[in-house]
């Protein structure tokens, strides 16, 4: 198990999280990202999908999109994300192809963050709905950026030519939503809990039954806690940790 306290109020100048759609870095990561804001950590959000496929209400697509939107920056703004970026997919439809690539290149370069925080990109069978295939696709696509694309300079020359955004070595990415066997870091978010759910509820299109998701989330963060053989009573989320760039790493191993 890697020691995520050094990571926060440590060496850690900037994360950058990906998510599928509007809530998926709320249900994942945001105790974790109110943790690293009150450290001082700047933390940049890019949701890939304008989850124009989700919600309960029967609304044009156009419309739900434009309200999620709307839901994530003020999500966001509650645990100290001030800046979200949109890819604008198309809920349902996220690929791993050289456009999609060639933006999460293009945003990871500019924001030059210490952590790459995005889904799993493997299948999680023990709860398949954690794997809707766009959280799988945001999951491969930030992955396989990330090594090589991001770090190649011969990667998407023009991103260099024209916006002059040389390659740049990301250090970590921690991977959310996966496997439990997977898991190798979790984070103590007991003090940043109320954040993180006022975050949820404010993704109100996507919950019928608020109790019912307040339940679920108290839930699972009550395990990752017990797995991690943190004290009673507390609360965390769980991470797949990689190294990507480490004091051992040499080029292209």
């Amino acid at each position: 198990m890697i020691d995520t306290t050094k990571f926060i109020g440590g060496n850690t100048e900037r994360v950058l999280a990906f998510g599928a759609h509007p809530d998926d870095l709320d249900f994942g990561a945001a105790g974790t990202i109110a943790a690293f804001t009150a450290a001082g950590v700047e933390v940049q959000y890019c949701i890939m999908t304008d989850g124009d496929a989700g919600g309960f209400d029967d609304r044009d697509p156009a419309e739900t999109a434009a309200l999620r939107h709307q839901e994530q920056k003020q999500a966001a703004s509650k645990v100290g994300v001030q800046t979200v970026h949109f890819l604008g997919e198309r809920d349902g439809f996220l690929e791993v192809n050289q456009e999609v690539l060639r933006k999460v290149v293009r945003l990871i370069r500019q924001v030059k963050p210490t952590i790459v925080m995005a889904m799993h990109p493997e299948r999680n069978w023990d709860r398949i709905q954690r794997s809707h295939p766009d959280h799988l696709a945001c999951g491969e696509a930030v992955t396989r950026a990330i090594y090589p694309a991001v770090e190649n300079p011969f990667a998407y020359p023009e991103l260099l030519r024209d916006e002059g955004l040389d390659a740049y070595k990301v250090p970590w990415l921690w991977l959310y939503g996966a496997p439990k066997e997977r898991e190798n870091g979790f984070v103590d978010i007991t003090d940043f809990f109320d954040q993180k759910m006022d975050a949820l509820r404010s993704h109100f299109t996507q919950h019928p039954d608020v109790e019912a998701m307040e339940r679920f989330v108290v839930q699972q963060c009550t395990a990752n806690a017990q797995r991690a053989d943190f004290a009673d009573e507390k609360l965390a989320e769980a991470f797949h940790l990689v190294a990507v760039n480490a004091d051992d790493t040499i080029a292209g191993f």
